[in-house]
């Protein structure tokens, strides 16, 4: 809505530059792209302008003369879209609307509703999101949970702007790892069974090993200790890799985060697809062979040097893989690949960047986000962690400790390329400290006021029902505008790759309806005898089984009928967005707390 209005004032802008041409007053001989953007100070405006600024060399006059000139014009034949045009040196134009303007967003979200937010920017173009994609060598860890939140929201940020988004989980399930994950199983099956055995030194050394070697030993008993150790440890492997891929499924679904497609990296080997992206590379003079190995001349489209794809006794280096698996992704026909990768693959970056270009792609076909670190805190003291040692906190453990909306907004309150420290007590705290609950806490209090309103038989309006002149106070008009950001939000959020902003902005949002609510009284008084001052309503809620009241003292004032009906109608539309935006972020806006 912030742009339909903005677009309003450029055209209005452009009329009076147009006729100010024609007449003569401005000697110009091309008109510029206009721009107008909210200023930095909300006193200074609703938008601003530096139009006149530059125009001035063109028409040969100072800007102030220029900005005077535009004002005058459009205090004249757009009075009924401005209230305020001020021009400050040296010749800004500061452009304020009339409220009656303003209003029009309120209906806009009524009449959108859950789709107020929404857009056809995307215009259906397909995006392949890969995320999460962790080795089915151990469970999810905090690390990885702040990437399937980051890219849940993504996706839906970008479904919600028009993409069409297919979410894919690679899973690799081939390589070393795999053949590690089979020796540390094996040792430990051998363990269970009182058989000395040899622990890989660069093993995973994690409890959840012993389980599931407790849980092969359970199914398949000591048949395997009269197995070679190559046989027992690729059974060890292929048996413990789906066990924790099954339970890596079970927690993201836990935690609301789903794909449509879940790739493996062993079907790229078994259909020859690497063999054969290497060839192609070969016949395009990209794969070249030094030493008996070949070599992936990714340095001829930025890359610091060339890479080895295939070693010299014929295997397949990790980029052979990924490679492949590129070309696959690309054969498929997306408009755009997105991939979200822990921070420390930053420098694996220019060799998919090569790998995209050198099939005929370009550069920017291929979108990395990096996610940096979470440190986790409890009682102000960092939790130690080390996934070498098998020492780390794993999602699921966060989610049943805080609960996944809990989890989720913390993940997604700072940029994916920041270090992020989630503090558990914070997380836990049903307290306007915490972010995620002042977030929900500030839509289940307007539910509890629409209950009480009908308890108390006031209908809840519709804006056209209203009489929307009454809501000026500074308070609502700021409430009103922010709501108006909405859809830009959600635009520049998808856009960028960034659900922190939508967070930011709910919090924001919040922050408006708590200050406006705890001050201006909403409600008639069911004791009419004692509206002696004061605002606000005695209206119950519940938390943790205690029950409190909305507001810190019990208050009374009269209120009209038509002032209750048209902050009943403004704070509506404030609950639906506040709604919309958790629901794209994943996370419940509660009807009670």
């Amino acid at each position: 809505m912030e742009k339909i209005l903005q677009n309003q004032v450029i055209e209005a802008i452009a009329v009076i530059l147009s006729t100010a041409k024609e007449s003569g007053e401005l000697m110009v001989d091309t008109i510029p792209t206009i721009v107008v953007e909210p200023p930095k100070r909300p006193e200074w405006g609703d938008f601003s302008s530096s139009v006149a600024m530059t125009l001035a060399s063109q028409a040969r006059q100072p800007p102030l003369n220029v900005a005077e000139l535009l004002a005058a014009g459009l205090r004249a034949q757009f009075s009924d879209l401005f209230v305020h045009v001020n021009v400050v040196p040296p010749g800004f134009l500061n452009l304020t609307l009339h409220p009656h303007r303003w209003i029009q967003v309120l209906r806009m979200i009524q009449d959108k509703g859950s789709l107020y937010g929404t857009s056809d920017i995307g215009k259906g173009k397909r995006i392949l999101l890969e995320f999460v994609s962790a080795n089915p060598t151990g469970p999810l860890h905090v690390g990885h949970g702040r990437g399937a939140a980051l890219g849940q929201a993504i996706a839906s940020l970008l479904k919600s702007t028009g993409f069409s988004v297919f979410r894919e989980y690679y899973i690799n399930d081939a390589g070393r790892q795999l053949q590690l994950l089979g020796r540390s199983v094996h040792a430990r099956y051998r363990e269970h069974w009182g058989k000395p055995s040899s622990f890989p030194e660069d093993g995973y050394h994690g409890d959840y090993i012993k389980i599931v070697a407790e849980s092969v030993a359970k199914t398949h008993g000591q048949t395997l200790l009269d197995e070679s150790s190559e046989k027992a440890e690729t059974l060890c492997a292929q048996l413990a890799s789906q066990m924790l891929l099954d339970r890596i499924k079970e927690d993201l679904a836990t935690f609301g985060v789903e794909f449509e497609t879940w790739f493996s990296e062993t079907f790229l080997h078994k259909t020859g697809l690497i063999q054969q992206s290497l060839d192609e590379l070969r016949q395009k003079r990209l794969l070249i062979e030094e030493e008996g190995a070949w070599w992936f001349r990714s340095s001829q489209f930025g890359d610091e040097k060339d890479r080895v794809a295939q070693k010299q006794d014929g295997s397949y280096t990790y980029l052979a893989a990924d490679i492949a698996y590129h070309r696959q992704k690309l054969e498929r026909g997306f408009d755009t690949l997105i991939n979200i990768w822990g921070a420390d693959h930053h420098g694996y970056i220019p060799r998919m960047e090569a790998t995209v270009q050198a099939f005929g792609f370009a550069k920017e076909t291929l979108r990395i986000v990096l996610v940096q670190m979470v440190s986790l805190r409890r009682g102000g003291q960092k939790i130690e962690m080390s996934k070498r040692a098998g020492e780390f906190v794993t999602l699921r453990e966060v989610i049943d400790e805080v609960g996944p909306d809990a989890a989720k907004f913390f993940f997604l309150m700072r940029r994916a390329d920041t270090h992020l420290d989630f503090d558990l007590d914070l997380a836990k705290q049903q307290s306007s400290d915490n972010p995620v609950y002042y977030v929900q806490y500030a839509h289940a209090r307007l539910a509890s006021l629409f209950r009480v309103a009908q308890e108390r038989q006031v209908r809840l309006p519709v804006i056209q029902d209203v009489k929307q002149a009454l809501l000026i106070q500074d308070e609502e008009l700021g409430l009103i505008k922010t709501l108006a950001q909405y859809p830009l939000v959600v635009e520049s959020s998808a856009l960028a790759l960034e659900p922190h902003r939508v967070t930011f902005y709910l919090q924001e949002l919040a922050a408006q309806l708590h200050a406006y609510y705890n001050k201006n009284r909403v409600l008639p008084s069911l004791d009419p005898e004692r509206d002696t001052g004061g605002r606000g309503e005695n209206i119950k809620f519940e938390t943790s089984g205690n029950t409190g009241t909305l507001n810190q003292e019990l208050r009374y004032e009269s209120i009209s009928p038509d002032l209750t009906a048209a902050r009943l109608a403004l704070l509506r539309q404030v609950q639906t967005v506040l709604g919309n935006g958790l629901s794209l972020l994943g996370i419940s806006a509660p009807e009670k707390m």
